[in-house]
């Protein structure tokens, strides 16, 4: 019993060992996607550390769902390669131990892992998805770093275009600099050409001072009222030796208040999407129950119509449309028109409610199939967990082999496989086209089968991975097929 013991706590020290080197790895290059995604957005914006710390640690979390699985496929398939590839698995096996209860004490840690995995899907991803997606908003508003080009035009301000042929980062001297203003308006520009200028922001980041030397100002007018229009627009020239330009530019950070994504999906727990969902039906089904007691109560589907399909200008069908219809024959010419049209009217006004009601459930209903997405999403990041481990580590059993090579490769292929087909399901249920629950279980459907082969293989001890196996089965069919060719000859 004690050596049972001594070989758990080996297996799990061998294992968490990997674990954390491959969820860091994994977790860095996912992170390194997620970043370079919006990389245009950081870049020129002059951001303080902690701005861009709490942008790391929010996007970090929002990677944990794909790197959690990704790791723990890795670290065991890398685990028992080592293990069998060392002989270290056969010697286990040899003194009767069975691959379960080899796996015993990894079955545990990752059975914590998937309840963690679950708790944090709840408690922790929507905090930090709310953070994230606020500070990435608050990101893009801000204004980037000013750092105006030589030889082009810069439209990075607001109502101003700016040109500066050459630079002195010395003296911090533009030199030949050219400033369009149409902040009020194109008729109303005015132009500033110097022979040099100076730019510094304000203390407080509010305001951009250009300092002009040695140049002229033009200005248009504005037209006096009654003036011809064919008329010239009068103009006012300058000419100045120092001119100072203050231009509101604002470049500081400033954070949204998070209660904007408060009632979006990504920022609820299971509890608040279930209450969610519940409204989002309720509301429909209102709405549903609305309008069918309101055609019901006007009679537009019980109420028998009388359109001939024959009817032209026969007089037996307008005599027969006359006895339906005794009311409309005695009106005269004027008033059967306006009767038609206040009809058309009233099918028109009808045909805009309908298409009004559908329009307004079909956007309450992708709302709800949203939340019901997230709500999923919740306990299939825990299954999936637990479907990789029963992949991995048999997998690793039946290949017996360690490192980074063979195993990697193996990994990565498997978690392509499950993204792909997760993404198709998400995509499937996002549109409509399947029930919330199949198209994000589609994946763990997949592979749980998968799991369950690999596991049963691997108790049995079956070489199905093993070259050799294959290589000895196309020789057997080689040698039937030469002895059946030598007897023919």
């Amino acid at each position: 019993m004690l050596g049972l013991k001594r070989i758990d706590k080996y297996l799990f020290l061998r294992f968490i060992e990997v674990f954390l080197a491959t969820f860091f790895i994994c977790s860095f290059i996912l992170l390194m996607q997620f970043l370079w995604r919006h990389i245009n957005d950081i870049i020129g914006k002059g951001l303080d550390f902690d701005v861009l710390a709490q942008f790391f640690l929010y996007s970090w979390l929002s990677v944990v769902p794909l790197a959690l699985p990704l790791a723990i496929l890795l670290g065991s398939l890398m685990t028992f390669g080592n293990l069998g590839e060392r002989l270290e698995l056969l010697a286990m096996k040899a003194a009767g131990i069975s691959l379960f209860r080899i796996m015993l004490s990894l079955m545990v840690f990752i059975s914590m892992i998937s309840v963690g995995a679950f708790f944090f899907s709840n408690n922790v991803l929507p905090v930090s998805q709310q953070k994230l997606w606020t500070l990435i908003m608050a990101i893009k508003q801000t204004s980037p770093e000013l750092e105006i080009p030589t030889g082009e035009f810069y439209p990075g301000i607001t109502g101003y275009n700016i040109y500066v042929k050459d630079k002195d980062n010395k003296r911090k001297i533009l030199k030949d600099v050219m400033v369009y203003n149409f902040s009020n308006g194109f008729n109303n520009a005015s132009v500033m050409v110097a022979d040099s200028a100076r730019m510094e922001m304000a203390s407080d980041k509010t305001y951009l001072i250009i300092n002009m030397y040695n140049g002229e100002s033009f200005e248009n007018l504005k037209k006096v009222e009654g003036e011809s229009a064919t008329g010239s627009i009068p103009y006012r020239r300058e000419s100045f030796g120092e001119k100072q330009i203050i231009i509101n530019f604002n470049a500081n950070f400033a954070k949204i208040d998070q209660n904007v994504l408060k009632n979006d999906y990504i920022s609820k727990n299971l509890s608040q999407l279930q209450r969610s969902i519940d409204s989002i039906n309720l509301r429909v089904d209102s709405i549903c129950r609305s309008y069918s007691y309101l055609f019901m109560r006007n009679h537009f589907f019980d109420r028998q119509t009388f359109i001939s399909k024959t009817f032209k200008d026969s007089r037996q069908a307008k005599l027969e449309y006359a006895e339906k219809n005794p009311l409309y024959e005695s009106l005269n010419t004027d008033q059967k028109k306006n009767a038609v049209n206040y009809a058309l009217n009233q099918a028109k006004s009808v045909e805009s409610d309908i298409e009004s009601n559908r329009d307004y459930q079909k956007s309450e209903r992708l709302t709800g199939i949203r939340h019901g997405i997230e709500w999923h999403h919740k306990f299939t990041l825990s299954f999936a967990c637990l479907i990789f481990f029963f992949i991995g580590a048999p997998l690793g059993a039946i290949i017996r082999k360690g490192g980074l090579g063979l195993p990697t490769v193996i990994s990565v292929v498997l978690f392509i496989i499950y993204y792909i087909i997760d993404n198709t399901g998400y995509k499937l249920a996002r549109e409509d086209v399947w029930p919330v629950w199949q198209g994000i279980w589609l994946s763990s459907f997949c592979l749980l089968p998968v799991g369950i082969f690999f596991t049963y293989k691997a108790a049995k001890d079956s070489p199905i991975l093993n070259s050799e196996t294959y290589l000895n089965f196309f020789r057997k069919i080689g040698s039937l097929f030469r002895k059946k060719t030598q007897e023919k000859a």
